[in-house]
């Protein structure tokens, strides 16, 4: 029975972001959950590292949200949101406009973080045909940003390896240098981010008339390789973008609802976009839902009679699906009782301590994270932090040994990518650092 779904898999799915090549001779098909842990048809079971791809809030078949989407089932699993509405999307949307920075005030739904992001995009460049200003229809991107995989998030996306395969369906954007403080030539964080704030000013003075708005992740790059802003460049980007009218789309997907130590990461900095994207944690986890957040500026920008052709032509067929809404609803409620944030920020302490254990390692050059979301970058030479030749695929080679251990997680080339679910006690992540430990000793050890 095992080996027949094993083949099955083989012969009819085609992985996102996988070289199916890869998982032909390494397959992995998960059965179950419970609690931060998954069982694969083996029976084998592995912590969840990555909280499924960075959205697991309260671990797997948690009680209150299996019955939040029983109880909605009793009542009715869908129905359109194209000119309607319903209850548990209403809700939501109260509730997240009362938790989301005070100026947003409006909430439009999607089914990915990916799409939220793209409908972002299309009411910046809309909002400002809108009001009479058509020739703001140009972009800023973040180098290395990661926006997700629509075209338009392509574009204001700058990951190499990710997109150069697309650039001809891509539209052109400006792109703008983001600390690495690591990988800066001075390694200062206070000089890499006023080096970066004064090139963008530059190219804000010179463009800000044709630009319609900046992207930019909140506080994390992460699918670059989690690489945290230092303290003031959020903040610095939305002086900018205030002082040259241009609109900041912050990206909220994978730092959102509790993951960084705040409800969201732009918080820390106290900075109010524009225009916001949620997703992945809003479920707990459980269903696709996204949001994209509005002030009420832009809503009214789009409030008109039909006539004059301003409304937002956008709209999916599961948009404000009542499953994904009702469980939503019943993670906040969660999030409040069990103080998941500021279980996390304490929580965080510990985990940056253990961090700092896996620092020492030879191999691990540098150590990032805020809140539970952590890299280990690992480097060839630690002194001259030079990076393995990336067809050595060393990061790949220890989420294997990992997951052999006992631990899943997926690299981000060579940085070891350590998000584990909110809800995980102060003693699970030592056991998911030492599995982390293990790995790069062992995986670098026979790579010399």
């Amino acid at each position: 029975m095992t080996q027949n779904v094993i083949e099955k898999s083989k012969k009819h799915l085609w992985l996102p972001f996988t070289q199916m090549k890869d998982y032909d001779e390494h397959p992995l098909i998960i059965e179950s959950g419970n609690g931060i842990k998954v069982k694969d048809i083996n029976g084998k079971e592995y912590y969840d590292g990555f909280s499924s791809v960075w959205l697991n809030v309260h671990g797997h078949r948690k009680k209150e949200l299996d019955e939040a989407i029983i109880k909605q089932l009793g009542k009715i699993a869908h129905s359109t949101l194209l000119g309607m509405t319903n209850v548990p999307a209403t809700e939501l949307a109260e509730t997240l406009t009362e938790i989301s920075p005070e100026k947003l005030t409006r909430v439009f739904y999607s089914d990915s973080g990916a799409e939220a992001m793209e409908i972002a995009l299309k009411m910046a460049f809309q909002y400002w045909k809108n009001i009479g200003k058509p020739e703001k229809q140009k972009f800023i991107a973040m180098k290395n940003g990661y926006h997700g995989d629509t075209i338009g998030a392509v574009s204001v996306g700058s990951i190499e390896l990710f997109h150069h395969v697309y650039g001809p369906l891509m539209f052109d954007s400006y792109k703008a240098a983001i600390p690495y403080v690591y990988r800066s030539e001075s390694g200062d964080p206070v000089q890499s981010r006023d080096e970066c704030l004064y090139a963008l000013e530059l190219l804000l003075k010179e463009h800000h008339h044709e630009i319609a708005a900046l992207s930019i992740e909140s506080m994390v790059q992460g699918a670059s390789g989690m690489i945290v802003m230092p303290a003031g460049y959020l903040a610095g980007v939305r002086e900018l973008c205030t002082a040259y009218d241009v609109l900041m789309i912050v990206d909220e997907v994978a730092t959102g609802f509790g993951r960084t130590g705040k409800m969201f990461a732009c918080e820390h900095e106290n900075v109010q976009p524009d225009l916001m994207a949620a997703g992945k944690g809003i479920t707990g986890g459980y269903l696709p839902i996204a949001v994209t957040f509005a002030t009420e500026d832009i809503y009214h920008a789009f409030y008109d009679e039909y006539k004059e052709q301003k409304t937002f032509f956008h709209g999916h067929s599961y948009t404000g699906n009542q499953l994904g809404c009702a469980v939503a609803l019943e993670n906040l409620r969660l999030f409040e009782s069990e103080n998941i944030v500021e279980q996390v920020a304490q929580k965080s302490k510990k985990v940056h301590l253990l961090l700092q254990d896996l620092h020492a390692l030879p191999h691990v050059g540098d150590i990032r994270q805020l809140g539970f979301m952590c890299g280990a970058e690992i480097v060839q030479s630690k002194e001259t932090k030079r990076p393995y030749p990336a067809d050595r695929r060393v990061g790949y080679k220890v989420s294997l040994k990992m997951r052999e251990l006992g631990m899943l997680t997926r690299p981000l080339g060579d940085v070891i990518a350590f998000l584990p679910p909110l809800a995980s006690t102060a003693e699970e992540p030592e056991a998911m650092v030492s599995i982390m430990k293990e790995a790069i000793q062992e995986v670098t050890s026979l790579e010399h």
